[in-house]
């Protein structure tokens, strides 16, 4: 199983990062990424924090993907961000979208799927046909999200996938130890959403999954 958006309390979430990688050994994950919140003010420092428990992670078993979630910057700073945070250690790039339950400032999705440094766009809310189109053509996943709020629009981002053929990957966006998803909690989750079932184990496993291919 992977997750590619979790959080620890180098930015909102509750545990370090040591601990919530033990979290996910026990329940069966064998490749994490830790993406804790960053603008401007922290990139360097996330980024470096992250990298000093890798070793940590390899005795648990775990690839560990060192990442951010670039988190309700103005879009005209996304791919600045988004580059610095490639040439500066990061395997992986999130960028926090336009949930239907916070302020995220309008653009921001478009500017994400429009950058070739961004590799998920989280919890993307109402996305236009357009800037999935968009994601499709810079390889930019589109999120499933576990998480309360964020996941209201989740059958809306199936049903654009479904007609733009732009990938998708299932997260827990995690930040406290009672939203990391059990096995089974990600087949419900994704079922819910409208995943179909010959969609569904490909796309929750890293064997074959497209988008984890750029990883190894």
């Amino acid at each position: 199983m992977y997750d590619f958006h979790t959080h620890t309390l180098l930015s909102d979430g509750d545990l370090l990062p040591t601990e919530l990688l033990r979290r996910m050994q026990v329940l069966g994950y064998t490749v994490v990424a830790i993406t804790d919140h960053v603008d401007k003010s922290n990139i360097h420092e996330t980024l470096s924090a992250v990298n000093r428990v890798a070793g940590s992670a390899r005795e648990m078993g775990i690839k560990l993907l060192t990442g951010v979630e670039i988190t309700h910057v103005p879009p005209g700073e996304i791919s600045e961000l988004a580059r610095f945070a490639k040439e500066n250690g990061a395997d992986i790039v999130v960028v926090h979208g336009e949930s239907p339950v916070e302020p995220v400032m309008p653009g921001t999705n478009h500017a994400a799927v429009s950058c070739p440094h961004v590799d998920i766009l989280a919890h993307p809310g109402l996305i236009s046909e357009e800037d999935a189109q968009l994601a499709k053509q810079h390889k930019v996943a589109l999120e499933i999200t576990a998480r309360g709020g964020h996941n209201r629009t989740n059958g809306h981002v199936v049903r654009i996938a479904d007609k733009t053929g732009c990938l998708l990957v299932v997260d827990s966006d995690a930040h406290h130890p009672g939203d990391l998803m059990s096995a089974r909690d990600r087949v419900v989750i994704s079922s819910g959403a409208g995943i179909s079932n010959e969609k569904l184990e490909l796309l929750l496993s890293t064997e074959g999954n497209e988008f984890y291919q750029r990883f190894t």
